[in-house]
């Protein structure tokens, strides 16, 4: 039996479970315009109409928003992400060099397209998730942004070569008009795709 390595959901020999693996690929795909909203806070706001500094006061606050300058301008969030890159590439592919930094959509969008591997085969699968999770928030709690959550729409109704219907939960991200099943990989996006997906769910979900 293999476990979520986040939640100890059953998953079937994946290290991370569906909701988890469809939450980091959300992730992964909204990090790369995080830079743009945190450069908008880079002067931090005042509190008042003037900030006077007195004789006893340690100094006057720094004119820019440190914590965006250590996110954005210092490249931690690009760096940390171009490091997972590296280090997926290192164990998938050992034979090759590593990549030069390419910046953070670049990676961010790399490990998006490996995501199928990565959650089925890297070790570190879970400690990737959380540290994109984490510049995620860090940078969310400067802008002030509730994080988008992931809308269940019901179970994948796409048939296998079997015959078989895939039965995988489909969710998708709020204003999403393309959702790809994560285990059988059908693509759902006209308008047959969705109305087919809503008269397949059982009737109390549907």
């Amino acid at each position: 039996m293999t476990q979520c390595e986040l939640c100890h959901e059953e998953t079937n020999g994946r290290r991370l479970c569906e909701r988890h693996t469809v939450k980091l690929a959300a992730s992964l795909d909204a990090l790369p315009a995080l830079p743009a909203e945190l450069a908008m806070h880079l002067v931090p706001r005042r509190t008042g109409p003037a900030e006077l500094v007195t004789a006893g006061a340690a100094g006057p606050r720094s004119p820019l928003n440190e914590d965006v300058l250590d996110l954005v301008h210092g490249r931690h969030m690009a760096a940390v992400m171009e490091s997972w890159r590296e280090d997926v590439q290192r164990v998938r592919w050992p034979q090759y060099t590593p990549p030069p930094p390419a910046g953070l959509a670049s990676a961010c969008r790399w490990l998006a397209m490996e995501l199928d591997w990565v959650v089925v085969h890297y070790p570190a699968a879970a400690d990737l998730a959380r540290e994109v999770w984490g510049l995620e928030d860090a940078a969310l709690s400067i802008v002030g942004a509730p994080r988008p959550r992931p809308q269940r729409l019901g179970t994948c109704v796409a048939r296998g070569e079997d015959g078989v219907v895939c039965g995988a939960v489909v969710r998708r991200m709020p204003g999403q008009s393309r959702v790809k099943c994560r285990w059988c990989s059908y693509v759902y996006e006209s308008e047959r795709d969705w109305l087919m997906l809503l008269a397949g769910q059982p009737k109390e979900s549907a």
